[in-house]
C-alpha cells in the first residue's frame, strides 16, 4: 500500500493543540489516525470532514477538510506536502530489510517518499555517521527503484545517484563513502559526447532542438558530482584529465 500524502490548500483555523486544513490527497489512502510528518514535526490526523460529513477515509485525486494535532500547524503553508509515517517510523533496520529482500511493511515505501526520507537522514549531522552511511545506503536503493518506476533515462538516473554517492564521498571520505574513481568512470560512461562536441553544441544551443538542449542539461547535471571528488583523483590519472575537461565545458552548457 503506497504511503499517503496530503497537500495543504489552506489553513483554516490553528492553535497551539492543533487545528484545521483543507488538503487534496496526493497519493495512497488518508485515514483517521494516522500520523503525518512536517519535516523532523509529526501531525496526528484527528477527523477528516467531506461535504459536511464525517468520513473514515479519502484517497488520492480528493480534496477533505481535516482536523489535524500538533502546533506546527500554523506553521503550514499552501501547496506543502506531509507525508504518513507509521506512529514510531519505519526503523532502518526494516527499511534495509525490506530494500534487500522485498517483503512487506505496514505502508509500503513508494521510492520517491523513501528517497527523501533517506536522504534527509543520511545529511542529518547529529545522527553518528555509521548510522547516516547506512541511511545513505537506503537512499541509493530508493533513488535506484525511483529511476525504475519513473522512467527516468541513464542520464537522469546518474545525477540522482551521484548525488548520494558524491555527499557520501564529500562527508565521509573515499573507502567510507564510496569510491571517487569508480563514481567518475561510471558517470563518463554516461556522456555520449567529448567534451570538444559538447562545447561546439554549447556555443549555438538556443538554435538546437529541444530535445538536444534537455540532453545538454542533464549532461550538465552530472559534472558537478565529477568535479566534487576530482581533488580524491591523482594528477596523473587520466580520468583527472577526463574531469578537468569536462570542467572546463561545463559553463556554457544549458
Amino acid at each position: 500500500m503506497p504511503i499517503a500524502e496530503l497537500q495543504v490548500y489552506s489553513v483554516e483555523e490553528a492553535d497551539v493543540t492543533g487545528g484545521v486544513c483543507v488538503v487534496r490527497c496526493v497519493g495512497g489512502v488518508a485515514r483517521a489516525g494516522q500520523v503525518y510528518a512536517a519535516g523532523e514535526l509529526r501531525l496526528g490526523l484527528r477527523r477528516i470532514e467531506r461535504y459536511g460529513r464525517t468520513v473514515g477515509s479519502f484517497g488520492a485525486g480528493h480534496i477533505a477538510r481535516v482536523h489535524l494535532t500538533g502546533a506546527v500547524v500554523a506553521l503550514l503553508s499552501r501547496g506543502q506536502v506531509l507525508t504518513a509515517v507509521p506512529p514510531d517510523g519505519h526503523s532502518l533496520e526494516v527499511l534495509e530489510e525490506w530494500l534487500a529482500t522485498g517483503p512487506p511493511l505496514g505502508d509500503e515505501p513508494w521510492p520517491r517518499p523513501l528517497h527523501t526520507l533517506a536522504v534527509g537522514w543520511m545529511r542529518d549531522e547529529r545522527v553518528p555517521d555509521g548510522i547516516r552511511l547506512r541511511w545513505g545506503r537506503v537512499a541509493l536503493a530508493a533513488a535506484e527503484r525511483r529511476a525504475r518506476a519513473e522512467g527516468a533515462d541513464a542520464l537522469a538516473r546518474g545525477a540522482e545517484l551521484a548525488a548520494v554517492r558524491g555527499y557520501l564521498i564529500r562527508e565521509f571520505g573515499p573507502g567510507p563513502g564510496g569510491d571517487p574513481a569508480a563514481l567518475c568512470r561510471e558517470l563518463l560512461a554516461l556522456i555520449d559526447l567529448t567534451p570538444r562536441a559538447a562545447a561546439a553544441e554549447a556555443r549555438v544551443w538556443r538554435d538546437l532542438p529541444r530535445a538536444r538542449i534537455l540532453h545538454l542539461r542533464r549532461i550538465k547535471n552530472l559534472l558537478p558530482w565529477l568535479v566534487l571528488v576530482r581533488p580524491h583523483l591523482a594528477d596523473r590519472d587520466p580520468l583527472a584529465g577526463a574531469v578537468d575537461e569536462w570542467a572546463a565545458v561545463r559553463p556554457g552548457l544549458p
